[in-house]
């Protein structure tokens, strides 16, 4: 141990030397390392957190905290490491995924469905009016005995009610006697005496027996038509009556009616053959189901509802006239199959017209746009959408109000805001033939030519290239096209015709200009229905036209060239959209 201490002693000046420098050039690497590591973390972070945002209006972008200029929330950070911002197109309101959280935004899945819907119908008990009998006076006379004396008896077919004399009825049945003598040698004699008893309700059996007995019958009795309730009794005994004088009603109440009250709105749901399933306020515990087998063909003026009519059978009589019911019928809509259903909570209306939000597709950041769409009859929790939405799109659901709100308050087309829009049709791609696709696209090329000669003030050429397109539409095959396209396009093609032949015709070119706002709309909705066959054309808009009203064309240039203006104001206006 003395000889190994010994030695380090010896050897110290040799060992001290190396630690130190160890030591120096450990802390020179790691403290350099340190450094690096915490200035590029300070990098990084201010890379992250130098852009801040608004949580509900993404469009935001400052180089410093606070308070969004907009809604006034607190500014979050905005990470721009990872590269540039998302482009978002015309119109779109952008939201983050913290602000699709905070709105509780959900979204649905647009499919077709078969409408259903449940109607509830509130309705009475009424007769049969093919089982009433009404029974009157065929002749004068004298009621001499009364079988029924009360209202509600119940009587059997051909059982008497009453008994009448009348001296007309006696009179008659002398001048048969008289007849039957010369029922050989004048038979028409004898056929018309037979025939004026007949006249006056006599059966046959009836007149055959006064002739038998050869002698007038004072007294003849009133028999029930039919089985059944007398609900109404006009006569007392000993009462004289005259000829037409109402006597007896007569009801069968084994089979009833239930006629049922539906509103305007409820008469797409119901059809003949319907089910209805139904009961009686005054028969607790109990239900009843019919098919319907009429709805009334008018609308009540004051009350607006259609009578919709059930038949039942009430044997025991224990379902009377006036009683209340209340029915259900879980319908598909009349004459529908399958048809594109929206939840109730997507849609937002604003005086005429219904709107959602659509998701806009391939966006990294959720992205929605308003689109206006046509709606058909309520469904339950669903509305049937006539136009305007496809299959497979992407609408909010939950949320929608406050979307809606981010959108006014970006400024972009909204509820309140609807912007410039092209009116009258929703409009979205139509599956189209190519051909078909290849034969419009002529008449886009006299179109922008008629643009750049309106641009010009050209109105000559204008009206070369307006019966251009009068030529060429003459030349397009509608029959390519089918179903709901083919109707489509026979309503385009009309407007083109009349517009191009006013540009055709007019000698001046104010009113040139005029047909040509509505010739561009057709136009656009053309093309944004069928299609473009390769190039890409812009959809612009000047917002001075008509009155301030605004108007559009179609360009295949960004740069503005007004058509409507030309040299007074040739910049007037912007892209709203691309058509492709």
């Amino acid at each position: 141990m003395k000889n190994l201490i010994q030695k380090i002693k010896e050897n110290i000046k040799y060992i001290l030397p190396s630690i130190i420098i160890g030591l120096f050039f450990g802390w020179l690497f790691f403290a350099g390392t340190s450094n690096s590591a915490t200035e590029r973390t300070q990098n990084t972070e201010e890379k992250i957190t130098e852009h801040w945002t608004c949580s509900m209006h993404p469009q935001i972008d400052e180089p410093e905290p606070g308070q969004c200029p907009i809604c006034g929330m607190d500014l979050i950070p905005k990470n721009t490491a990872g590269g540039d911002d998302e482009a978002v197109g015309e119109d779109e309101i952008l939201m983050t995924q913290s602000a699709i959280k905070l709105a509780d935004i959900q979204t649905y899945s647009v499919k077709k469905g078969i409408p259903e819907k449940k109607v509830y119908l509130l309705g009475k008990a009424q007769a049969d009016e093919r089982k009433i009998a009404e029974l009157t006076a065929r002749f004068s006379g004298r009621i001499e005995k009364l079988f029924v004396n009360f209202t509600g008896q119940n009587v059997k077919r051909g059982q008497k009610l009453a008994t009448i004399y009348s001296p007309e009825l006696v009179a008659a049945q002398k001048e048969l006697m008289e007849a039957i003598a010369f029922k050989k040698s004048n038979p028409s004699f004898y056929t018309a005496a037979r025939s004026k008893l007949k006249l006056w309700d006599l059966t046959d059996k009836q007149i055959d027996d006064i002739e038998k007995n050869g002698k007038p019958k004072l007294y003849f009795d009133i028999l029930s038509p039919i089985s059944g309730t007398v609900t109404m009794r006009h006569v007392a005994l000993g009462d004289y009556v005259k000829e037409g004088d109402a006597l007896f009603q007569v009801v069968d109440l084994t089979k009833i009616w239930v006629l049922f009250d539906a509103y305007e709105s409820d008469l797409p749901w119901l059809k003949i053959g319907d089910e209805v399933n139904f009961v009686f306020q005054s028969l607790p515990g109990e239900k009843f189901k019919a098919k319907i087998t009429f709805i009334d063909p008018f609308i009540n003026p004051q009350t607006r509802v259609a009578k919709v009519r059930v038949e039942l059978r009430n044997p025991n009589l224990k379902i009377k006239p006036e009683m209340f019911a209340d029915g259900i019928v879980k319908s598909e809509i009349s004459g529908k199959n399958s048809d594109i259903l929206i939840p109730k909570t997507s849609v937002l209306w604003t005086g005429k017209r219904s709107v959602v939000y659509v998701k806009v597709p391939d966006r990294k950041n959720p992205s929605f746009k308003m689109r206006t769409i046509d709606l058909g009859p309520e469904a339950g929790n669903f509305y049937v959408v006539n136009s305007g939405l496809k299959e497979g799109e992407v609408i909010a659901s939950n949320g929608v109000f406050k979307i809606d709100a981010a959108a006014q308050l970006a400024g972009v087309t909204s509820m309140m805001n609807p912007g410039e829009e092209i009116k009258d049709d929703n409009i979205y791609r139509l599956d189209t033939p190519k051909e078909f696709v290849t034969q419009i696209n002529t008449l886009l090329n006299s179109y922008l030519k008629m643009k750049d000669n309106f641009f010009a003030a050209d109105r000559e050429k204008a009206s070369a290239q307006a019966k251009d397109i009068l030529k060429n539409l003459k030349e397009v095959n509608m029959e390519l096209l089918k179903g709901d396209a083919h109707m489509y396009w026979m309503k385009l093609a009309k407007t083109i015709k009349e517009n191009a032949k006013v540009i055709a015709e007019a000698t001046n070119i104010d009113t040139q200009r005029r047909a040509f706002k509505p010739l561009s709309e057709t136009m656009i909705k053309v093309y944004k229905s069928f299609g473009l066959e390769n190039e890409k054309v812009y959809v612009q808009f000047c917002p001075m036209f008509d009155d301030n009203k605004g108007a559009f064309w179609l360009s295949t240039q960004k740069q503005i060239q007004n058509p409507y203006y030309g040299d007074l104001m040739p910049t007037c206006g912007d892209t709203k959209d691309s058509i492709q």
